[in-house]
Parts: structure tokens; C-alpha cells; sequence
């Protein structure tokens, strides 16, 4: 055998070699990663101070305080998610594109393959085509060399090859390498990803928790401030005030009334009359409260037919006028004028409260409005007078000025609420409602309400009362 056909084939050794030690570029080790995402949560604790109210609202400062501290973490946790879900979708576009670039690369491996699969072929052809030539004696050294030379093309042709194929398999083993690690980046960003999005979830979940909780305290304090003040008004209204407060009370907030009464003509009359009262309400409307002794009419029969009915009621400064006046249903000698909310408000001064329970204190305040007196005083129960209280004038503290109760005189309970006002010197009528029996609307000209006829009506009520309230 000659050196050029032993050549050929250690080349043909060589590259079968070289072609069956080739890696296998279609396995690939996948690993996977867990994180474990530990979310620590601090539950916000709450001092207890001595006042239940102020813990109360330290509370709800502490839970808006987690609130907002949570909603925070909530947003940065969703751009977190936003940023890795970008990331997520970064590499998958680099795995797309590192496969397409690996599926390139193996297709040109494939043609190379092939490629060294036809040289192989020819180099067999060449071999037999040696071995039926070895028996020729005589050849020409000119085709022995030209044939050498092409040996020599195809051995340079197979050692490119063979190099090509070894920088595709080191290409293609990088671009393995990457991928997995891409592959790993990739399980990476999907279970921070999940992490995140639980993250989110449970914080979401916190917040609402957050939110009944504190919905629950603001109930609770409300609740507790509700019951703070009731029982505040119940303190109040079950505990008595000394007489120099409740008269200092009155002296403060009464109001003026001022009411003039006119006759026209050649003989006319003009009849004022001046006093103190205080402004009453049931809960609905407003009076001012007088007995009819401070007016200038008189229940008489017979009564006299005005014809002009003027007033005003001031304080301070100001002065509202007066519309109409009301004689009670029970008692004509105690007599009104409705007030509204925004001559209330004109006014500026308090607005006494009827007695909701008139007995619960035996004793009670007597304020002079004619003249400046007040007292101790206590009432008993005359059953046959259910309307009214008898006055004790066995039991009478004189406070300041000449204290002498008589009729028109105004009683407060110790509460300071309006008990009722003296219809005589000796009973007290409670107000307990404002029922109206006659009513006179005020003006420069009121001949049509025939005043005297009514009077007249409203004296014979009183005169069939008993004696002993009369």
C-alpha cells in the first residue's frame, strides 16, 4: 500500500472520530429555584390611657397610620411586579431569540454535516477508486501528483470542516449554557413574580381587614360619645342647681316685653305694659311667656274692644317685634307669643326647657318678673287641682330683694328647667303644653278680632273656676 492511500484513510479515521465524539446539542439540564417569600406582619399595638375616649381615638390614628403604611407597600409591591413581569417578558423575548439564533446554528451544522457526508462519499469513491488503480503498474508521475494535490484539497476541505463543526459546537454549547441560565433567570423572575402578586393579594386583604377595623372604632367611638353625652344630660338633669345659679341663669337670658294697647278717636286710650319673661320651648316651637297681668289687656267682663295691639321683645340690642299673642287653653290667665328660629338666634339668649318631670324635686325656684326678687320655695300636690301645684308658704327662703311671690311670678325647677308660672299667689300652673284657647294678632288696626267679646269669653272661664284659684 502506498503512503497516499494510507494518508486517506488516517484522515477518514480521524474525522469518523471526530463526528462521533460531537456533543449532543438537543440535551438540556433544567434546574429550577424556590424562593420562599416570608412576609413578616406587625400587628400595631394600642397604649390604653385612662380616658377610654382619647385610647379610642389614638386607636384609629394608629390604624390610619397602618393603613396608609400598608396601601404604601401595596403600591410599591405592584411596581415591583410591573418591573418583573417586564423582566419576565425581556427574557423571554432573549430566549426567543437566543433559540431562533440556536435553531439557525444547527440548521447550518446539519449542512455542514452533510456537506462532510459527501466528502466522506468521495473519498471512498477515491479509495476504490485507488484500490482499482493499485494494480496498474504504470502510472504517470503527472497523475499520481495531480491526484495527490486533490488528496491534499480534500484532506485541507475535511480539516475546514472538521473545524467548523468544533466552533459550532462550542457556539452551540454557549448558547446552551445561556439559554439555561436564562431558563433559571426566568424561573427566578416568575416565582418573585408569584411571590409579589401573593404579596399584593395579602395586603389587599390587610387593608380591608384595616378598614373594618377601623369602620368598627369609629362605631365604637361613636357609640362611646353617644353614651358619654346621654349620660352627661342625664348627670345634668338629675342634679340639682343652687337657687344664686338658676336665678343668675335667668338674669342673664331674660328678655323685654314691651305692649302697647290702643282706642282711637277723641277719647282714646293708650295703655303700655312692661315685663321680664324668658323664652320656652316644647321641643318644636319657641314662646316668650308672661301671665296676662304684664299685658295691658284684662279678662274682664265687659272686655274692651281695642283696636290697635303693638310689642316688642328685646335683649341687648336687639328687638324683634311681636306677631300674635296666645291665651292658654287651660288657663287664659297665662298667655304667650311664638318666637321663630331666626328671632331666636336674633335674640342670642337661652331657651328654657318645659319640666318633663315636675315632682322630682319638692323644692323649686321662684323668680319675680315684675319686680327684682327671688327664693327657695316648695310646691305640694293638690289632688283636686291636677294642673297645678300649690305654693308652701310655710317653707319660703327669701333670696334676694323682698321676696313676696305673687301672680305672673315665673318657676324653675332645680334643673333649671320652667316648672310653670304663679296664676295667683298661691298655685303655680305647670306648662306642660302650649294648647292656644283665643288668639289676638298684633297690628296697628284689629277691630275685626273683637277683643272685647273674647276678653269677656276668657273672663267668665277663669271666674267659674274655684275661689281658692281665682
Amino acid at each position: 500500500m502506498n503512503r497516499s492511500i494510507l494518508i486517506v484513510i488516517c484522515d477518514f479515521l480521524l474525522v469518523s472520530l471526530l463526528v462521533f465524539s460531537t456533543a449532543d446539542v438537543n440535551k438540556v439540564g433544567e434546574t429550577g429555584v424556590q424562593r420562599a417569600v416570608k412576609v413578616d406582619r406587625t400587628a400595631p399595638q394600642v397604649d390604653s390611657g385612662k380616658d377610654l375616649a382619647a385610647a379610642m381615638r389614638l386607636a384609629l390614628d394608629e390604624e390610619r397610620k397602618n393603613r396608609d403604611r400598608l396601601l404604601g407597600e401595596l403600591a410599591r409591591t405592584r411596581e415591583t411586579a410591573g418591573e418583573r413581569d417586564l423582566q419576565f417578558r425581556n427574557l423571554q423575548q432573549q430566549i426567543q431569540a437566543r433559540e431562533q439564533e440556536a435553531t439557525g446554528l444547527q440548521q447550518h451544522q446539519i449542512n455542514l454535516e452533510q456537506q462532510f457526508a459527501v466528502a466522506q462519499t468521495n473519498i471512498q469513491n477515491l479509495n476504490r477508486q485507488l484500490q482499482n488503480t493499485s494494480t496498474e503498474a504504470m502510472l504517470s508521475k503527472e497523475k499520481l501528483a495531480a491526484m495527490e494535490a486533490e488528496d491534499r484539497k480534500r484532506s485541507d476541505q475535511a480539516s475546514a470542516l472538521q473545524r467548523q463543526l468544533a466552533e459550532l459546537a462550542r457556539s452551540n454549547q454557549m448558547i446552551l449554557t445561556e439559554k439555561q441560565q436564562l431558563s433559571t433567570k426566568l424561573e427566578v423572575t416568575e416565582v418573585e413574580k408569584r411571590a409579589a402578586t401573593e404579596q399584593a393579594a395579602r395586603m389587599t386583604e390587610e387593608v380591608k381587614a384595616e378598614r373594618v377595623e377601623k369602620a368598627r372604632l369609629v362605631e365604637s367611638v361613636k357609640a362611646l360619645a353617644s353614651n358619654s353625652g346621654q349620660l352627661a344630660q342625664e348627670i345634668r338633669e338629675n342634679r340639682p342647681l343652687a337657687p344664686n345659679t338658676l336665678y343668675t341663669e335667668f338674669v342673664t337670658n331674660r328678655v323685654d316685653a314691651r305692649l302697647n294697647a290702643f282706642k282711637y278717636g277723641m277719647f282714646g286710650v293708650n295703655r303700655r305694659k312692661q315685663a321680664e319673661t324668658v323664652l320656652v320651648t316644647d321641643g318644636t316651637n319657641t314662646f316668650a311667656l308672661c301671665h296676662v297681668q304684664d299685658t295691658p289687656l284684662t279678662l274682664w267682663d265687659p272686655g274692651t274692644e281695642w283696636e290697635g295691639l303693638t310689642g316688642t321683645l328685646s335683649r341687648n340690642t336687639a328687638e324683634i317685634p311681636v306677631r300674635s299673642l296666645c291665651f292658654s287653653f287651660r288657663d287664659p290667665r297665662i298667655v304667650w307669643m311664638p318666637v321663630s328660629a331666626t328671632e331666636v338666634r336674633q335674640l342670642g339668649c337661652k331657651v328654657y326647657r318645659l319640666s318633663q318631670d315636675p315632682f322630682k324635686f319638692q323644692d323649686a325656684v321662684l323668680v319675680g318678673t315684675e319686680e327684682d326678687y327671688y327664693g327657695e320655695c316648695r310646691f305640694e300636690i293638690d289632688l283636686s287641682m291636677p294642673d297645678y301645684v300649690k305654693l308652701d308658704r310655710n317653707f319660703l327662703k327669701g333670696l334676694f330683694g323682698h321676696f313676696n311671690p305673687s301672680r305672673g311670678d315665673l318657676v324653675l325647677s332645680r334643673t333649671g328647667e320652667l316648672l310653670g308660672v304663679m296664676a295667683n299667689s298661691t298655685y303655680c300652673m305647670m306648662i306642660r303644653s302650649f294648647d292656644a284657647g283665643a288668639t289676638f294678632r298684633f297690628g296697628e288696626d284689629i277691630r275685626a278680632e273683637h277683643t272685647g267679646v273674647i276678653l269677656a269669653g276668657l273672663y267668665s272661664q277663669v271666674a267659674q273656676f274655684p275661689l281658692k284659684l281665682q
